[in-house]
């Protein structure tokens, strides 16, 4: 990873320049978590660039929200930094058409990540797609619950499996960091199962536990997954987190083993 651009000074270009995107092996993380495993859910991420801009025919400046989907059986993913500078490199270039860019961006990214990838934009005239929701469920965050977290608490998962329910959970405290540059990552993450009871103050403190944990994004929602499906033995399970922006774009990794097609609804820090 020593061309990875996170942590270096970097200058933005505002020229189209394709050069600056990065990929990373989804394998390097899985390795560490999934062993010789197999994937037992699917899933996508979403990414919404809140701020992508370029310039129309006449030099007029088009902005507005880049959405980019891509899905968890991707060989790669994009490095988030180099996806801002080649975001960025766009501002100051002139295309004829909306899908003149969105296709260049599809194929850009298609090609790094060796998956086909689904882009779309939306201008404030769309603004009605993009308003402030709301988790439907439970907030486990007044919950009694263990707040040490040296190491991820596996051991606080547990459920009653005399009592059978479908239900969705969620937090508004998850923290993860960079593996790289070592920032912190915050969000919310919401949990839909059905099966045993979930003990809600036990997921608290697995959840809570990750505050000192580095890793990307899509691992540390597949490493979440597999945890909960190990311990807890739902027999279905979404996890669905919805990170804050960072430079502009936010990261939602969702994986599952029963559904398809989250929303992409826009959560209050996002």
């Amino acid at each position: 990873m020593n061309d990875n651009p996170l942590g270096k000074d970097t200058s933005y270009p505002d020229i189209y320049t394709p050069d600056l995107l990065f990929a990373i092996d989804r394998k390097d993380s899985r390795d560490q978590y999934m062993a010789n495993e197999t994937a037992v859910f699917h899933g996508i991420d979403i990414w919404n660039a809140w701020e992508f801009s370029w310039l129309d025919n006449s030099g007029r400046p088009v902005i507005g929200k880049l959405t980019l989907t891509f899905s968890s059986a991707s060989e790669k993913i994009v490095e988030s930094k180099s996806l801002k500078l080649y975001l960025n490199s766009f501002s100051n270039d002139q295309y004829q058409s909306t899908s003149k860019v969105i296709d260049l961006i599809k194929r850009d990214l298609s090609q790094l990540t060796k998956c086909d990838i689904t882009a779309s934009f939306d201008t404030n005239d769309n603004n009605g797609r993009n308003q402030i929701s709301s988790v439907e469920g439970y907030s486990i965050d007044h919950e009694d619950a263990d707040f040490s977290h040296s190491e991820i608490m596996v051991d606080a998962l547990r459920t009653d499996n005399n009592t059978q329910t479908e239900e969705v959970l969620y937090s508004e405290i998850l923290r993860t960091n960079c593996p790289v540059t070592n920032q912190p990552d915050t969000g919310t993450i919401i949990i839909k199962y059905k099966g045993g009871k979930i003990h809600c103050g036990g997921l608290l403190s697995y959840i809570n536990s990750y505050r000192g944990h580095n890793d990307f994004h899509e691992a540390c929602v597949e490493k979440i997954f597999l945890d909960i499906k190990k311990y807890c033995q739902p027999d279905q399970l979404t996890v669905y987190a919805r990170y804050n922006r960072r430079g502009g774009i936010d990261i939602n990794p969702f994986r599952s083993d029963y559904e398809d097609n989250p929303e992409n609804n826009r959560l209050w820090r996002q």
